[in-house]
């Protein structure tokens, strides 16, 4: 049984357009540091901001999916299918399946705040594929409040994402002040992002962009000071081998 917890401060760091855009990354690039390496399929995790704006200029990605999830403010997308820019505004998400590659561009503007995660689908299969994107709008993403718990899934319970990489479940909670069990799938890792507030999970503190690891356990106690929890659960065992397992052999 297992909870780990990354604070902020022993998150991998990243910059871009001269210091314009920040990043703590949960799970960073092997050449980032950081203390959490990436794993299942789960192979990057970042919280990007900027105050005053920055642009990340045009470059190629292949094989992974990429998601963005819009926290706040607002960011503009390019790509090398759309040819044009668009806008996406707190609540939205984009999935890039940039499979067989596409290249993009994409710029932050005032006062915001995205994740970008990859996942690692079956490279041997997605590599065959074209590229392709959606862009989902917040009031797509339903919420349902049960319990006391406020949830907003965005892929498998409902959620109306859709991925090529396999088992992946992610969901946002939001709980006020409370004690709560909530219940896990031991079959999987759970990985919690606190975007705001404080929570203790077993009995272990965790405040606003920690990182939390939740492994072998099928339900946790968490005790909630109206806290917020971007959630990720990916396979503990896949059917196929990871981008890192290809390459290592």
């Amino acid at each position: 049984m297992s909870v780990k917890i990354t604070t902020k401060d022993n998150q991998a760091k990243g910059v871009f357009a001269g210091g314009a855009i920040l990043e703590n990354k949960p799970i960073g690039f092997p050449q980032d540091g950081g203390e959490q390496k990436p794993y299942s399929n789960l192979f990057y995790w970042a919280n990007a901001w900027s105050d005053k704006g920055g642009l990340i200029g045009e470059h190629p990605h292949k094989m992974f999916e990429i998601m963005s999830f819009v926290l706040e403010g607002e960011i503009e997308h390019y790509d090398s299918k759309l040819k044009g820019w668009l806008s996406l505004k707190a609540g939205d998400v984009q999935i890039i399946r940039s499979r067989g590659g596409i290249s993009h561009a994409e710029r932050l503007l005032e006062n915001s705040r995205i994740f970008q995660i990859w996942f690692d689908p079956n490279i041997r299969e997605s590599m065959l594929k074209e590229a392709t994107y959606d862009d989902y709008k917040s009031e797509e993403l339903l919420t349902v409040v049960e319990n006391g718990i406020s949830t907003k899934n965005y892929v498998g319970n409902g959620g109306p994402i859709e991925m090529d990489t396999e088992g992946i479940e992610i969901k946002e909670f939001k709980l006020s002040n409370e004690n709560k069990q909530l219940q896990l799938d031991l079959s999987k890792i759970h990985s919690l992002y606190v975007l705001g507030g404080t929570v203790e999970i077993n009995g272990q503190l965790a405040n606003a962009d920690d990182f939390i690891i939740v492994e072998n356990e099928s339900e946790i106690n968490v005790e909630a000071d109206n806290v917020r929890l971007f959630i990720i659960s990916v396979p503990q065992k896949l059917s196929y081998k990871t981008y890192i397992e290809l390459v290592n052999n």
